[in-house]
């Protein structure tokens, strides 16, 4: 699949649920569409799991959040914000979140971005984090 120029919400839809992993054995709910650099944009649909909750763990890269379909609540670091389509959210690296009480029809554009430990790590250092340092509880990250 060419992960680098275009990518559709019908698209991705067709490819959900992903290969299951340890955390996802009915398959992943989300999927990789596109990338570029330190960019990664997925699709992450959690209303497709019957386990009918967020299991995602915190990222080592700053996130946006751009809500395509349905409602829920995104809570970071215990802060709960309403989420429907056409809001979008901004997640810096390493801060627990996850989404609760979404809808089935839930869907969400999510995009990966900047140096290892966020961008705030880099200005805060004046370097990156080099790529296999983890940061705190990060160390489980199977994604979404």
């Amino acid at each position: 699949m060419d992960l680098s120029m275009k990518t559709s919400i019908d698209q991705a839809l067709m490819l959900l649920p992903a290969a299951p992993t340890d955390t996802w054995p009915e398959g992943a709910p989300f999927l990789a569409m596109m990338a570029g650099g330190t960019m990664t944009v997925e699709v992450f649909a959690p209303g497709i799991s019957s386990a009918d909750e967020d299991l995602q763990t915190m990222h080592t890269q700053d996130e946006l959040y751009f809500v395509q379909s349905g409602r829920g609540e995104l809570v970071i670091k215990e802060q709960r914000f309403r989420a429907a389509q056409g809001d979008a959210f901004f997640v810096p690296a390493g801060i627990k979140h996850r989404f609760e009480n979404f809808s089935k029809d839930f869907v969400t554009w999510v995009v990966l971005y900047g140096p290892q430990g966020g961008e705030r790590y880099a200005v805060d250092t004046g370097a990156t984090r080099p790529k296999n340092e983890s940061i705190s509880d990060s160390r489980d990250f199977e994604g979404h």
